[in-house]
């Protein structure tokens, strides 16, 4: 499915917090790895009806709307010198960014405060495909199955 900003659908009226709660992982990144934390699956539909779990976990693994949150200290450097890259990393920690869909190491953390669990990818510093400019834009992109 084909990816389109001018869509004239409504937006993903949840916080920013509420996507991306603030949650340990319970790991820290090795090597030239970067951890990302997926957009938290919506529990209603636009229209209020609420999500059976099977669309629930559809969402949930089809999500490439993601929030840095660890960069490995090999990541972004020549493996052969340990330089910087010329054009610097491609992203910082807090940074939202569109990620791969499928690979890397996917696992759930089940949060504290009730809602849907939270997946965490550990992937390969290269597989950040782009940031996105804010979360305003962040809001107006859909998983790949909506």
């Amino acid at each position: 499915m084909a990816f389109d900003l001018s869509q004239k659908e409504d937006p993903d009226l949840r916080s920013e917090a509420e996507c991306f709660p603030d949650i340990d992982p319970g790991i820290e990144v090795a090597g030239d790895r970067v951890l990302v934390q997926l957009r938290r699956e919506k529990a209603k539909s636009k229209g209020g009806i609420i999500l059976v779990d099977e669309t629930r976990q559809t969402l949930r693994f089809n999500e490439t709307v993601a929030k840095v949150r660890q960069i490995g200290p090999l990541a972004y450097k020549s493996p052969d010198t340990l330089e910087p890259w010329i054009e610097g990393p491609w992203c910082q920690v807090g940074d939202l960014v569109r990620t791969i869909k499928y690979g890397g190491d996917r696992f759930v953390v089940n949060p504290d405060d009730d809602g849907s669990p939270v997946v965490f990818i550990t992937i390969q510093a290269r597989e950040i495909i782009s940031r996105i400019k804010s979360f305003e834009h962040a809001q107006k992109m859909k998983a790949f199955v909506d």
